[in-house]
């Protein structure tokens, strides 16, 4: 008799998680889970977090039993009582719960956060960004209910109504164990109050203070950045905007305390004036950076980011948006410092073509992304007319992005799949210059490719795709000539697609997309805003044809009858 032996659940989820790549949310998991009730154990066991939409409420209870190690809840794209949903959370039994997401929301629900925290006392990480309306309230509840928070993420309120020094100094207080915090866009922050904030917070290892508006402190200075760091050594990664009243340099108080950060793996200054003093101080130092980005940032030269990058020769995420200085030159010999480089930024770098990107692929092995957007990628070179002749092969490149690129021609981008067969996510937005003769020849040899973006490409309407993607899980055609034929040809070629963006597609019907709601099962996004020509009244019997659906942003003037609007609340809508 031959002996049976099966594999126990623990391998099962090993194979598993790596058949997934570690995605909770992968599509595979739910196929998986109708194959055994052993299987259905085993993946209810992987989802880690759990994004909650208007119609996902009534489900709740059958969601909490199933999925029992739960760590994190994401509330962003509930767009009802959020105090009341609060209150239904608190009444399950979520023993692993440590992480709470409620960006986007109108307002703090404080009374729904003072009841879930009796029953969540161990929440350690907290997000509430791009929320419409933040007062001094909304600070002292969250410090009072959550007193071990570790992360707390409160940036770009939209609003700041009356919030004094007593709302930050009682969160600086009450969450001594605070190891990250983001105040972008808190304009009223002043010396005393960032002071006070390292000072009494002893386990701080990342501050984000990012501002992008002209409302920037004006009681914020150099020197007052420069005493909060002294107090707190144990930065890790420090992201801020330097204040720069009067376009001076940063002082040097200010490069001697950040000499004090011995830690530091993580520098942004965008939008900042800093200076090459500053760069080649940091370098001098052996600061074991290991992203650096200095993002539309002015003061500096290419002598102070050469000397920085030699220096620290193991960084491994760089932004240099908008270094006008750098040409392809600069480029190549700043390769050779980038053995480890995964990710790279230079975008808005005027003077960079072909051989720039060519230097990359070929000097830094292990670059997984790059983004070279307004940039002169195609424009033939002085130096090497034929500048992709002799490429290198770049499988560890996932993500290009290069939109914005006028003078890209479909010479260049037929060479991708030979250079990149490894991509993942392709950028061509704004790229006016090519046709889909080359953007089919790079979906049909590109077999990985999971996201294309052709917004703006106003002559491409992949009617010519009549081959299989079966990966592709999201387009972006938005403002392009793409009909009802090009979408017959995307919904019988992409079966696997997940998000689908036909803003301003003036020649689509809803013919057109009747053809992806029947044929693309998987479904889950459309926006048709401006889609003129498609019944802005069809939106309802849409969910009829593809269920899966959960974002529906339909053409303007949709004007629905109560029953349609009950039967839409299991999914959002947008006019």
């Amino acid at each position: 008799m031959v002996e049976t032996r099966i594999l126990p659940d623990d391998c099962w989820e090993s194979v598993i998680t790596f058949l997934t790549g570690g995605d909770s949310n992968h599509p595979y998991l739910k196929s998986l889970s109708v194959v055994s009730k052993q299987f259905l154990s085993i993946t209810n066991n992987l989802p880690l977090s759990l994004t909650v939409y208007n119609q996902t409420r009534p489900f709740l209870p059958r969601l909490f039993i199933r999925f029992t190690n739960l760590t994190s809840l994401n509330l962003t794209c509930f767009g009802g009582d959020l105090d009341g949903l609060l209150c239904v959370i608190s009444c399950f039994r979520l023993n692993h719960l440590t992480s709470l997401n409620l960006s986007n929301q109108p307002f703090i629900p404080t009374n729904g956060l003072q009841v879930f925290a009796r029953k969540f006392t161990t929440l350690n990480s907290l997000t509430c960004s791009n929320i419409d309306s933040l007062c001094n309230n909304d600070l002292v509840c969250i410090s009072g209910c959550f007193p071990f928070l570790e992360e707390l993420d409160l940036s770009n309120p939209k609003e700041i109504i009356d919030i004094t020094d007593v709302g930050v100094k009682a969160m600086s207080t009450a969450l001594p164990k605070l190891r990250k915090v983001n105040l972008s866009g808190h304009y009223y922050i002043n010396d005393s109050l960032l002071f006070h904030l390292c000072q009494s917070c002893e386990f701080l290892e990342e501050f984000v203070m990012l501002d992008h508006s002209s409302r920037w402190s004006p009681s914020l200075t150099n020197d007052g950045i420069a005493s909060a760091i002294r107090v707190r050594p144990s930065l890790r990664s420090l992201s801020i905007k330097w204040p720069s009243k009067g376009r001076h340099d940063i002082s040097s108080h200010l490069i001697d305390s950040l000499m004090c950060l011995k830690g530091l793996t993580c520098l942004d200054f965008r939008s900042s004036r800093i200076s090459d003093m500053l760069l080649s101080s940091i370098a001098m130092e052996a600061i074991p950076l290991r992203k650096l980005v200095l993002q539309n940032c002015f003061g500096y030269s290419y002598a102070g980011i050469s000397c920085f990058l030699s220096k620290c020769q193991h960084i491994q995420h760089l932004d240099l948006q908008n270094a006008v200085f750098l040409t392809n030159q600069h480029v190549l010999d700043l390769s050779l410092f980038l053995g480890d480089l995964e990710f790279i930024n230079l975008s808005q770098c005027g003077q960079l073509t072909n051989l720039a990107l060519f230097a990359l692929v070929s000097n830094c092995a292990s670059l997984s992304e790059i983004k070279m957007e307004l940039t002169k990628i195609g424009m033939e070179s002085v130096e090497n007319s034929n500048s992709f002749k002799d490429f290198v092969v770049s499988p560890q490149l996932k993500s290009l992005h290069l939109a914005k690129n006028s003078c890209i021609r479909d010479e260049s981008i037929k060479m991708f799949p030979s250079m990149f067969p490894n991509l993942q996510l392709l950028d061509l937005s704004y790229c006016r210059n090519i046709s889909e003769d080359s953007i089919c020849d790079v979906l049909r040899r590109c077999c990985k490719i999971r996201h294309l973006n052709l917004s703006n490409c106003l002559v491409v309407n992949l009617f010519g795709m009549n081959f299989e993607v079966p990966k592709l899980e999201v387009v972006n055609l938005s403002r392009t000539i793409v009909n009802d034929e090009t979408l017959y040809v995307i919904s019988k070629s992409c079966c696997g697609l997940l998000e689908l963006l036909l803003e301003e597609c003036f020649h689509v019907t809803e013919k057109g997309v009747k053809h992806v709601l029947e044929n693309c099962t998987k479904l889950r996004e459309i926006n048709l805003r401006a889609c003129n020509k498609v019944n802005v009244n069809a939106v309802a019997s849409m969910l009829f044809l593809r269920p899966s659906l959960r974002k529906i942003i339909a053409p303007s003037g949709l004007d629905l009858s109560k029953t349609e609007r009950i039967f839409l609340h299991r999914g959002d809508y947008a006019c």
